[in-house]
Parts: structure tokens; C-alpha cells; sequence
């Protein structure tokens, strides 16, 4: 059994991950509770983006092995990225009744418990992070992979890089960077991506990381100090001034700030700090509902931003977003809904084809699309944001400029579902992966000495 075990996992670590599935089941169809192929055989599935797969094979290991911690772990974190959170806890928890001091346990927690119990939040993440900041990752390619640092905060916020930053190229080492401290000792590297994105959520996070990068001697993916430029107060003030572009008036304001502002000031558009996706947001349309929603958003400081009506002629709000990646434009998505707060995940696109030809349109020919203006000011905001991988959510008004609503690291390229009426998003999206990967692979070739892939980049 050991040497079938030694070949699987050879094969996983090469990338060959069927035949390495194939390895994992043949050894199972022998001993079906083998813990070390229930386990891996979840990584491979976990790995490659099948999480109900991967949470079946560690559920089997842990009614096999109930007293392993280990795998517990893993099961957290696959529910965790299937947004299971209450599942996740529950495994976590159970891997530190196992063993109270497992770090990886400890990390789960606290990252899942940002939002939900900071104070707790901070307690398990000191646990996870009491030896080291530093946590390396497995390398499942071929030869040496290429060493490479990955800044990244325990408080989320950070730039989803899964899809461009592979570990059959790259042998990673995350750095947890609230965690970090000066002096601290780095593995050896060719090349360093900050991906901690989020300025509001990960002020220390990106102040640490400044710190680490000022003494880099090798190639640097977007430097933390242009990254905590990009808050979405200091962003607006910041783009306000440029060619074709309109932002909204953004300031930070308390509850007393708010109750203050006369009712002319309304509607208004107001966000809890740090959070994506529509959570914590709210459109507050008179004075006297502003009770209300500040009951709802909690207490703390909020990001007030003046409501721009940006719908068209036929009421439905269009939001636009455009990655940049390595100087380049590359269109993402345009999500279009009768509801003021766009995200593609709750328009209307799969309900309509017009809308999905509108996009198709968009994704095939961006410049005819946002016109001559519109291309300018997406190359003005651009070279505002001085970052290598960043993006840009915006409309466009009828005049032609660009209306932000913002523009960071943190924009998410996410893979559209299997059915066929997506396959017209497929080939935008593959272009921003393969020109994100292209980017890393010549950054590394600009360092002197050190071994590159040499599998297409797009591979």
C-alpha cells in the first residue's frame, strides 16, 4: 500500500490530478478507510475546485478517524469557501477539542469570526500566529517551483489570486502580515505578491507589509503603499480629478454627523467599512429613515456616499467592471438590474437574453461599447491606481464619462456556472486569468538567477 500511496501522491504532486484521483481510488477500493488517501484524495478535489466532492471524502476519513485533527481542518475549510460558516465552526472546534494548540484550527477561526465576533476573532488568530507569521503551502509541480512570498491578511480583504497564482509554478509561502514583525526571518524568493487589498479592512495589514517590501531585492505585485490609497474615501477624493470621470461625494462620518445633515442631503448611500458584495450597504432615502438604518449597519464610524441615479432610459442599472492587469484593460462583467445595488450575482442576466447580448457586446468589443471617453478615463484611472492587478466598478453616463463606484485590488473575476448560456463570458474571463499568470512568469524572468516555468502561461 505505501508504494501505490508514494505514487499517487507523486502524481498530485506533478499536476497530473486524474491520474493522481485514479491513484487515491485504486488504494481505497483496497482499504476504503485509509486516512491518508481520504484526505488527499479531498485536497485533489479541493484543490481543483470540486468542494462537495472534497468535503464527501473527509467526512468518510473522519468516521474512520474521529480523533484526527488534521482532517477536521480541511473539512472547515472547505465549508468555509462554500460559505457553510456555521459548518465550518463546528469543524474547527472539533479539531481543537483534539488538539487545543493546533494553529491551522485556531487560523480557521478567526478568520471566519471576523464579522461575526471580532474580540474571539483576535484571540484564536494570536493562538494561530504565536510561533510564526508564516505559513508555506504545498508544491504540486515538477522540479523546484519557483519561491514565492504571498502577503496576505488573517482579517480577510484580501485579492482572490487562486486562479493566476498556481502551485505548479510557484512554491508559496503566505506571510500573515498582521502577524509579522520586523526582523522576522523570510524564506528565500524570486518574486513577492502583496495580497492584502482591502485599505479599509487591512490598514495594519498594509502597513506591515510597506515595511516588508521596502527591503524587497526582487520584483513586487502591487505595492502596499498604493494599495492603502485605494479606501473608498481617499479613492474618490483621488479619481474626483480626473478627465471624464465623475465620483460621488464620499466622506467618513459618525452617527451625530449623519443626524445633522439636512434633508436635502438625501438620498443617501451608506456602507459599514471594509465589507464587499453588498453587506453592511444600504440606501437611506429620507432623514427620517436614517434611525433605522443606523440601528441596522451597527455602531461605528460609516462611509456616507452621495446616490447618483445612474439608471438608463429603460430604469434598469447597469454596473460595468474592468480588471487592469500589467497596464491593460480587460473587461470583466456588466451586470444590469432593476435594483440599485448591481452585483451580477443578483441581476437579471440569466433571465434575459437582450441583457446577456448587451454584455456580450461589452465583453467582445469594450471600446465600442464605452466610447471614446469612457476608454479614456478608464486609462486616467489606471494610471491613478498605480498597480499592477486592480479594477474598476462603474457606469457610464449619458454624456459618456465614467461614473466609480470603486476602484481597488480587490475586484473578484468569478467563473460563470456550466450551463451553456455563459459560454460567451467564458474567453473574456480565461484572458484576464492567462494575463494575470503571463504577468507573474515575467516579472520572474527579470530577476537574475532564478529557475521560470516553463509551462505556457496560460496553461
Amino acid at each position: 500500500m505505501g508504494e501505490l500511496l508514494a505514487q499517487a501522491r507523486a502524481l498530485a504532486a506533478a499536476g497530473e490530478d486524474s491520474a493522481a484521483r485514479n491513484a487515491f481510488v485504486a488504494i481505497l477500493q483496497r482499504d476504503p478507510t485509509h486516512l491518508a488517501a481520504l484526505n488527499e484524495l479531498g485536497n485533489l478535489a479541493f484543490s481543483g475546485g470540486y468542494r462537495a466532492a472534497a468535503c464527501s471524502a473527509y467526512r468518510q476519513a473522519i468516521q474512520h478517524h474521529p480523533q484526527d485533527a488534521l482532517v477536521r481542518v480541511n473539512l472547515g475549510n472547505a465549508l468555509a469557501a462554500d460559505q457553510d460558516h456555521a459548518g465550518a465552526l463546528q469543524a474547527y472546534e472539533a479539531a481543537l477539542a483534539i488538539d487545543p494548540q493546533f494553529s491551522a484550527a485556531h487560523r480557521g477561526i478567526g478568520t471566519l469570526l471576523q464579522d461575526l465576533d471580532p474580540e474571539r476573532a483576535e484571540v484564536h488568530l494570536a493562538r494561530a500566529f504565536a510561533g510564526s507569521s508564516m505559513v508555506s503551502q504545498p508544491y504540486r509541480g515538477s522540479g523546484t517551483g519557483v519561491p514565492l512570498l504571498l502577503l496576505v491578511s488573517a482579517r480577510g480583504g484580501n485579492i482572490p489570486v487562486q486562479s493566476w497564482i498556481n502551485d505548479r509554478d510557484f512554491a508559496i509561502t503566505a506571510v500573515y502580515m498582521e502577524s509579522w514583525r520586523e526582523g522576522e526571518l523570510l524564506p528565500a524568493h524570486a518574486l513577492i505578491c502583496n495580497a492584502v487589498g482591502d485599505a479599509d479592512r487591512c490598514p495594519l495589514a498594509l502597513r506591515r507589509a510597506a515595511v516588508l517590501v521596502a527591503r524587497a531585492t526582487v520584483p513586487v505585485i502591487n505595492d502596499p503603499t498604493a494599495v492603502a490609497r485605494t479606501g473608498r474615501v481617499e479613492g474618490a477624493h483621488r479619481l474626483a480629478g480626473l478627465p471624464d470621470v465623475v465620483t460621488p461625494r464620499t466622506q467618513l462620518a459618525s452617527a451625530a454627523d449623519l443626524e445633522a445633515l439636512p434633508a436635502g442631503a438625501f438620498p443617501l448611500l451608506l456602507r459599514r467599512p471594509g465589507f464587499h458584495t453588498g453587506r453592511h450597504f444600504l440606501r437611506v432615502d429620507a432623514a427620517a429613515d436614517l434611525a433605522a438604518a443606523l440601528q441596522s449597519l451597527g455602531e461605528g464610524p460609516l462611509i456616507a456616499i452621495q446616490y447618483l441615479d445612474v439608471r438608463g432610459a429603460d430604469g434598469l442599472a447597469r454596473k460595468f467592471r474592468v480588471l487592469f492587469v500589467d497596464g491593460t484593460a480587460y473587461p470583466v462583467h456588466l451586470a444590469i438590474s432593476a435594483d440599485w445595488k448591481v452585483h451580477y450575482f443578483t441581476a437579471e442576466m440569466s433571465l434575459s437574453q437582450a441583457l446577456r447580448d448587451e454584455e456580450r457586446c461589452f465583453l467582445e468589443d469594450m471600446p465600442a461599447v464605452l466610447g471614446r471617453r469612457g476608454v479614456a478615463a478608464l486609462d486616467a484611472i489606471r494610471g491613478a491606481l498605480q498597480l499592477e492587478y486592480a479594477g474598476v466598478d462603474f457606469a457610464l453616463a449619458p454624456d459618456g464619462r465614467v461614473v466609480v463606484f470603486e476602484a481597488n485590488a480587490t475586484m473578484v473575476v468569478a467563473k460563470p456556472g456550466p450551463e451553456p448560456i455563459w459560454d460567451y463570458r467564458r474567453p473574456a474571463l480565461d484572458a484576464v486569468t492567462e494575463a494575470a499568470r503571463a504577468m507573474l512568469l515575467r516579472r520572474v524572468r527579470t530577476a537574475p538567477g532564478v529557475r521560470t516555468p516553463r509551462r505556457d502561461p496560460g496553461a
